[in-house]
């Protein structure tokens, strides 16, 4: 990163363009995109950076495929949008996979990813197939970040009929735990240094860690029973119940009870609660087999509604910078989790005016995204000057690992097994090689917003070398029985492959070799399986490129 001199001139220029893009209208709703162009091209003048090149076609078109719906795109939609010479085409194919059902369930295991981690704390999360589809449901409608936000905090009725109380209960009603991921995800906030301490490098003090943990102090975690033959659980909340502050760790003693920390919002104000009645009792837990009653003034929701007011000055920067992050690979302010006054962002005055824009649009996503991809900063190459990983001016595009998720579904699509199973009337899902997920998640990993470090492991490449569920995949799918079946010739394959699984014609070099190869005589098809599997395990289909 350049010294902070240097960072301060970048300020000045991005003030003094916000200035000049209002007067000139680019404030406008319809040129968020332009807007964000404008300030990172005032970045790249102020330091002297040659970005990279627009990306080509082929490029932009598996990166936006995998961006928005997990998967790289048949050959039909690749030689559909290679050919046309629209001039708007990138634009009207954004709009076309904002629109897709596969939009919303990649974003669904993206927030999966974001929100549970790989393992949550509490085991019986780690299975959470109703938490998933509650996410898929907000996607697919639409719904506001705000509302649905609110939702995952407030953690109403069971996890069977009500997937999003999921996200409280994998941490089994540990007030400080849960305070630390809801502050980190829905403020940008890292509060647990200051769990035994004063925070050592932010203004959090030890009580403001606590004051935060007393939102959830009085939570339970109850089972309910059996909802559609899955064990339900609850997030039940008493009327009593107080965190204990016993001072910094160090210098706590044995026998020491504290003192109640009263909840307060973060930075700011004490919650304000109603007395409870003279002599006012409960049980110490909630009955299991039924849905605990609700408390008379719930903490919790109180929080839930501070989080996501108009005037939170944390909320809207916190996502705002969470989606650059997950499409430009690295946030504004990274890492994305820390918007600290210390940790300043790299263009403060974009952070700013997304940060309005979003609020202004209600916490619209979908918007928010389409606008992003839409820009030219988004749609660069990923060959460039810059050799850092996650480079800070964003001057070319990030390259990043698959997910399991998107590496499997792309192999479905790449082999055409999904198109034969349901050619022969079965379900996909039900006829996938066994246990294929489960042990790509192990072998592979998860990467929940393409911002994480990667680092190839020996069980990845003994997976891709010689896995038999992925050489189930190509026997039984559609590519190669189709360029198996007739008078086709060797060229035809070559490109009907690269078309297929890189998105992209081949080389002349690449045309020659598989050519050469697909040409020997042989009595069988192992030649064109070969071939398939070599693309498909190769570097650059593993990365976004």
């Amino acid at each position: 990163m350049k010294d902070d001199s240097r960072l301060s001139t970048v300020v000045l220029s991005s003030m003094i363009l916000v200035v000049s893009l209002v007067k000139a209208g680019w404030a406008d709703d319809a040129a968020v995109s332009s807007v964000i162009d404008e300030h990172i091209r005032a970045a790249w003048k102020t330091e002297s950076i040659e970005p990279a090149v627009l990306a080509k076609d082929a490029e932009f078109l598996r990166r936006i495929y995998l961006d928005l719906v997990g998967t790289v795109p048949t050959f039909e939609e690749t030689v559909e949008f290679l050919d046309s010479y629209q001039q708007d085409k990138r634009r009207k194919l954004i709009d076309r996979l904002l629109s897709a059902p596969r939009f919303a369930r990649h974003q669904a295991n993206v927030w999966d990813s974001v929100l549970m981690l790989r393992n949550p704390p509490r085991y019986d999360a780690r299975t959470r197939p109703e938490f998933r589809q509650w996410l898929r449901d907000q996607f697919e409608k639409n719904v506001k970040y705000d509302v649905w936000a609110r939702k995952l905090i407030e953690a109403g009725g069971n996890s069977v009929e009500n997937g999003e109380s999921m996200y409280l209960i994998q941490y089994s009603g540990k007030a400080q735990d849960t305070a630390v991921s809801v502050t980190r995800l829905f403020l940008g906030i890292q509060v647990q240094c200051a769990r035994c301490h004063d925070h050592p490098f932010d203004d959090f003090s030890q009580r403001d860690f606590y004051g935060m943990s007393a939102f959830f102090a009085r939570l339970q975690v109850v089972s309910v029973g059996k909802k559609n033959n899955r064990n339900a659980l609850a997030v039940g909340e008493r009327n009593l119940g107080d965190i204990l502050f016993t001072g910094p760790q160090i210098e706590q003693k044995p026998g020491q009870k504290g003192e109640p920390v009263a909840a307060r919002f973060l930075k700011g104000e004490v919650l304000r609660e109603p007395e409870l009645p003279e002599n006012f009792k409960e049980p110490r837990n909630f009955p299991s087999g039924k849905m605990p009653p609700p408390p008379r003034f719930s903490r919790k929701d109180k929080l839930a509604e501070w989080i996501v007011r108009p005037d939170n000055p944390y909320f809207r920067r916190a996502i705002v910078n969470r989606l650059w992050a997950q499409y430009m690979g690295r946030g504004l302010v990274h890492p994305v989790d820390n918007l600290s006054p210390k940790n300043p962002p790299s263009h403060p005055e974009l952070l700013d005016s997304l940060a309005q824009s979003m609020l202004d649009h209600k916490f619209d996503l979908k918007w928010f995204i389409r606008e992003l991809v839409n820009s030219d900063t988004y749609q660069l190459g990923s060959v460039g000057s810059s050799q850092h990983d996650q480079p800070l001016w964003f001057e070319r595009a990030r390259v990043r690992p698959l997910t399991t998720h998107e590496l499997l579904d792309s192999f479905r699509i790449v082999t055409g097994f999904d198109a034969a199973m349901r050619a022969a009337g079965q379900d996909p899902e039900k006829r996938l090689p066994g246990a294929i997920f489960s042990y790509m998640d192990q072998t592979f990993g998860a990467t929940s917003s393409g911002t994480g470090e990667y680092q190839a492991s020996l069980k990845e490449h003994l997976f891709l070398n010689n896995a038999s569920q992925l050489r189930s995949l190509i026997r039984s799918g559609t590519l190669l029985k189709d360029l198996s079946a007739g008078e086709i010739s060797a060229e035809e394959k070559v490109e009907r492959l690269f078309l297929t699984v890189l998105s992209r014609r081949p080389s002349a070099e690449e045309n020659k070799k598989f050519v050469a190869y697909l040409s020997n005589e042989t009595k069988d098809d192992s030649p064109l399986e070969e071939a398939i599997w070599t693309l498909l395990t190769c570097s650059e289909f593993r990365f976004n490129h």
